[in-house]
């Protein structure tokens, strides 16, 4: 039962070393392959960037696309596909990326989905999170952790909420030297990825996640900088109440869609699918560990 097929969602190339770059290391030792999609490009549209540094969008384009490959030869990532759709703007391109999962996931035969948490983190990652939604009626669906600003303070690889069905994967040495290596391939982002922890990650099933609100009480990761006065490339200055009304639209409308996966449908209690696969990474296991 535990997935030999694993299928990342990255809603940016750096993603899914920062929120699974070690839980792919150890897939990978169990003998599993890791894909990843990439469901944006990682980088503004080209009008929303400084006059000066339009005419550079496709070679920023195409450097952060390499970025990506290299960091993938590191850890062993598969990747299966790069979207042109730019950085926040998943959310009105989600239909078209539900067409681009159920493709790479056919053609990569995945077993399970990974994507990052509904956390607040970015845009990106809670329309990603929304979209792996879709798919619980076909395999299993996991979460992890990449960073909030739950309770007021920057928190990386740690769930903004826990209940119960949450595993932490602590690294070990060599883990944490090769997260680091990983994350440094990805030079044009070095400024944004300090606070990514490299000591652990957490995952758990995908919950119920009501995509229409906030995940979380108080300022969001994404509002940190919203009181800056004028339009900054860098800074996402969305209202919050647009994005998660058009996540939320997008999710209800899909709602026939998702449905139990394996008996186990998001917030449930944990059911053999879920026990197999932590059992299959537990530390008790050596190499294998995942631990719980």
């Amino acid at each position: 039962m535990e997935p030999r097929r694993i299928l990342v969602l990255a809603p940016h190339p750096d993603d899914e070393i920062v929120a699974c770059g070690i839980a792919a290391v150890r897939a990978r030792a169990a003998g599993a392959r890791v894909f990843v999609l990439f469901l944006t490009t990682g980088i503004p549209a080209r009008e929303a960037l400084w006059w000066w540094q339009r005419p550079g969008y496709a070679k920023r384009l195409r450097r952060r696309r390499d970025e990506a490959r290299v960091a993938a030869s590191l850890v062993g990532f598969e990747p299966i596909g790069f979207s042109d759709c730019p950085s926040r703007r998943l959310r009105h391109h989600l239909d078209e990326a539900a067409a681009e999962v159920d493709r790479a996931v056919a053609a990569c035969g995945a077993e399970a989905l990974w994507v990052p948490a509904f956390e607040g983190a970015h845009q990106d990652h809670d329309a990603a999170n929304a979209l792996a939604a879709r798919f619980c009626a076909r395999l299993p669906v996991y979460e992890f952790a990449a960073y909030n600003f739950a309770g007021g303070q920057v928190r990386a690889n740690r769930f903004a909420d826990e209940r119960g069905r949450e595993y932490a994967i602590e690294a070990r040495p060599k883990e944490m030297a090769l997260k680091r290596q990983a994350l440094a391939c990805y030079v044009s982002e070095r400024g944004n990825l300090r606070h990514i922890s490299v000591t652990r990650e957490a995952w758990r099933p995908l919950r119920a996640h009501d995509y229409a609100a906030p995940p979380h009480p108080g300022r969001l990761f994404r509002e940190r900088f919203h009181w800056v006065p004028f339009r900054h490339p860098r800074i996402d200055s969305e209202a919050s109440i647009a994005v998660y009304a058009d996540i939320g639209r997008w999710a209800s409308a899909d709602l026939a869609h998702r449905h139990p996966a394996l008996g186990d449908g998001p917030g449930e209690e944990p059911g053999q699918a879920d026990r197999e696969f932590a059992g299959a990474f537990d530390e008790t296991q050596g190499e294998r560990g995942l631990g719980r």
